[in-house]
């Protein structure tokens, strides 16, 4: 078994001093395997090769491995990466067999869990939940399948009405919310390895992030880190994502990132999303497949011979997407100010259908936005099962899930990430409870307006900053 295999964390940036000095010389010098040990040789984390992944703080290479993972060679994406937060959350019946199928190859120096694994808490609710969806199950039910090809359906005749005939003001709404359901409810169980226990289907349905502007591999490179790192202030790439325009970090007075204008972040919300397609159509990352947030905020790298065969067909997807979408409507009514106003309607419904949905699950009241601060104070590792539940939101219940591809259920969803999206209605009763018998705060908001109402009271408390201010009665901040 990997040592620590009861810890985790997603990409260590301080030294684990114990380990490191063994592997150090006298002089500080890069780690040298040694003398009479049986491990091979020891390593920094930014030295991991191309098809190497930092587990627990030993290495694996998966080069053999990966033309035999039962979720395809998609694994390959995070190679030269410490991925063990990433790869407990998406298994979540590790044992140390699993990592056998791998060759190990080394151990890193510069590894130190923050997040904590195998809890009381986190047995209790795979336990409990198991005991509903049985293990192998945990896929796309036919009622998944039948609700994807119908919104697959949807977006293919409305993309090709858009082609052929040109735009039009309702056709603007109509392809804009059609393309917000496939981000929504196919491409999102598809990323997450969730859809089908067969690899192939999740691969293909997985594109459906780039015929609605986005990008598969950036996708799974931004979404996969906020996901081990939820809500971390300088971790979570989500959580920055949105700046300098909005502060979804609570900030203390005085920050940097702080702007004037973010006193009146509530009434930006709504305007500032709307620009989400625009930002994600047109953005040069496309070229490099090095999502921004991922690397330079969760220093995560992704230039590794699998990203970079991938980059050339992920430019050609989006020249076709381009396009389709924003070319042909000239194409059809000229160089004139129509065509141009409905392709931006069409994106800002999609953005806002999209961006609404996925910003108020972990920006609301009373949300935690610190959940390392523990282990920032006394080192002690933060059950990782714990954090998901208190950096997220549930509203609404199977009607809402259906519509949302089971994200109103953003709980459930954190907690079992690779668990497909119909499953989340039938394990959230059980969720709650196992929740309330260990003392887990979980936000539930029975309506949607609920759940934005109090994301828009948290922005204007992260955007002014009152969260921070003093009571001058009491003292106390």
């Amino acid at each position: 078994m990997a040592p620590n295999a009861d810890q985790t964390r997603l990409r260590n940036r301080f030294g684990n001093k114990d380990t490191e000095n063994d592997a150090l010389n006298t002089n500080g010098d890069a780690p040298t395997t040694l003398t009479g040990t049986t491990d091979p040789n020891k390593r920094y984390l930014k030295d991991l090769g191309d098809t190497e992944i930092a587990i627990d703080g030993a290495v694996y290479d998966m080069e053999d491995f990966s033309s035999r993972h039962p979720g395809g060679t998609s694994i390959l994406l995070f190679g030269g990466n410490d991925v063990t937060v990433q790869y407990k959350m998406i298994h979540p019946y590790h044992t140390s067999k699993h990592l056998e199928k791998m060759k190990r190859v080394g151990t890193v120096v510069d590894w130190k869990a923050d997040y904590l694994f195998e809890t009381e808490f986190e047995k209790d609710i795979k336990r409990e939940v198991f005991k509903i969806v049985r293990r192998g199950r945990e896929f796309g039910t036919p009622g998944y399948f039948a609700r994807a090809f119908f919104y697959i359906s949807l977006m293919v005749v409305c993309q090709y009405l858009w082609v052929t005939q040109g735009s039009s003001w309702p056709m603007a709404v109509i392809l804009g919310v059609a393309q917000a359901l496939i981000g929504l409810n196919v491409q999102h169980d598809a990323n997450h390895g969730a859809a089908s226990k067969n690899h192939w289907i999740n691969d293909v349905l997985g594109f459906g992030a780039d015929f609605i502007g986005g990008c598969k591999w950036l996708w799974m490179e931004q979404h996969w880190t906020h996901h081990a790192y939820t809500n971390h202030s300088t971790r979570d790439p989500d959580a920055v994502g949105a700046e300098p325009a909005l502060l979804f970090n609570d900030y203390p007075l005085g920050h940097p990132a702080r702007k004037f204008y973010h006193k009146y972040q509530d009434w930006l919300y709504l305007p500032a999303l709307s620009f989400y397609w625009l930002s994600a159509v047109f953005n040069t990352e496309v070229f490099t497949l090095k999502q921004g947030g991922s690397t330079k905020i969760a220093g995560m790298k992704f230039d590794n011979a699998f990203v970079q065969n991938r980059r050339k067909y992920a430019v050609a997807i989006r020249c076709l997407y381009i396009y389709w979408n924003v070319v042909t409507p000239f194409q059809h009514h000229g160089l004139t100010w129509t065509p141009l106003f409905q392709i931006l309607s069409m994106g800002a419904i999609e953005s806002l259908t999209l961006a609404i949905l996925f910003s108020l699950s972990h920006n609301f009241e009373n949300v935690d936005r610190d959940p390392t601060g523990v282990h920032k104070k006394n080192e002690d590792p933060v059950c990782w099962f714990k954090s998901q539940v208190e950096t997220s939101s549930t509203y609404g219940g199977f009607i809402a899930g259906g519509l949302t591809g089971g994200l109103n259920f953003q709980v459930e969803h954190h907690l079992f990430p690779r668990m497909s999206s119909a499953w989340y209605p039938f394990i959230a009763p059980t969720v709650r409870e196992v929740c309330k018998k260990h003392g887990v705060r979980y936000a539930y908001y029975p309506y949607l307006h609920q759940n934005l109402i109090s994301t828009l009271r948290y922005m204007k408390q992260a955007g002014t900053g009152e969260n921070w201010e003093v009571n001058p009665l009491s003292g106390k901040a």
